[in-house]
């Protein structure tokens, strides 16, 4: 991809799955990433293997449901790099399937602190320097569930719903100082997410064939599917792209 080589890049939830492939992606195009995760230690794995191919990386441990702690590892890491951030990723998510109606308080807390303030936070603390500088890509990574609604992941969908609006208003907001934000949609990824989403064993490789038969492409999807398209919307070749929105979720959901 044109313009990616030498920029650096802060990629959440980069310690597994899609966020990892995602940084293992923009590492080999050039890119120095910062691996945002909570879990240390599969954030060091990801850098290890990021650094076995010659790219460049840092660790950085984050919670990005607090806001203080957001800006400080945001700082700590373009310290180490010496530069602004120049990409952002927005990656990281958590939920846990249940009927809307049989959840509590606390779990519509957990689950908007992570999915819909997280990138608030990191889009807040990152994008100010952006347009500063006159130059930047912000790229979430939302979900179809927040196009088409998911049943068991009611509160879910609402948040990456809200990711989806955000990302179009701000784009508006922040396009004079040459700042693009786009949002991917994927859709059921095998990851270890999906193992706790549909459960192991008989019941949920049922669920698993139930989803395949919905795909036209006949497979879901894995976390390599998404890196291309992150990387696209983060290069010079879509400079011209803003407050787009694109699944990825091989025709299970199609939008004109």
């Amino acid at each position: 991809m044109r313009g990616l080589k030498g920029k650096t890049a802060i990629v959440t939830g980069a310690g597994s799955g899609i966020g990892r492939a995602i940084a293992l992606r923009l590492a080999a195009e050039g890119v120095t990433v910062g691996v945002f995760d909570i879990n240390e230690a599969g954030a060091g794995d990801t850098v290890k293997a990021i650094e076995a191919a010659d790219g460049k990386a840092v660790a950085v441990a984050c919670d990005i449901t607090d806001y203080a702690a957001v800006t400080a590892a945001v700082k700590s890491f373009e310290s180490s790099t010496g530069a602004g951030t120049d990409i952002l990723v927005n990656n990281a998510g958590w939920d846990t399937p249940m009927p809307f109606l049989k959840t509590e308080e606390a779990f519509w807390k957990k689950v908007t602190a992570i999915n819909w303030f997280g990138p608030l936070h990191m889009t807040h603390a990152v994008a100010q320097g952006m347009a500063a500088r006159k130059s930047g890509r912000v790229v979430n990574i939302a979900s179809d569930a927040g196009r088409v609604g998911s049943t068991g992941e009611v509160v879910y969908s609402g948040c990456k719903g809200a990711t989806i609006a955000f990302a179009k208003a701000l784009a508006r907001e922040v396009a004079r100082s040459n700042v693009t934000v786009n949002t991917v949609c994927p859709g059921p990824t095998d990851t270890p997410a999906m193992d706790a989403f549909v459960g192991t064993g008989e019941q949920g490789q049922k669920i698993r064939d139930a989803m395949v038969r919905g795909v036209p492409l006949g497979r879901i999807g894995v976390p390599d599917d998404y890196p291309g398209l992150v990387a696209f919307l983060a290069s010079d070749d879509a400079a011209f792209i803003t407050g787009q929105t694109i699944s990825v979720s091989g025709g299970l959901s199609m939008h004109g």
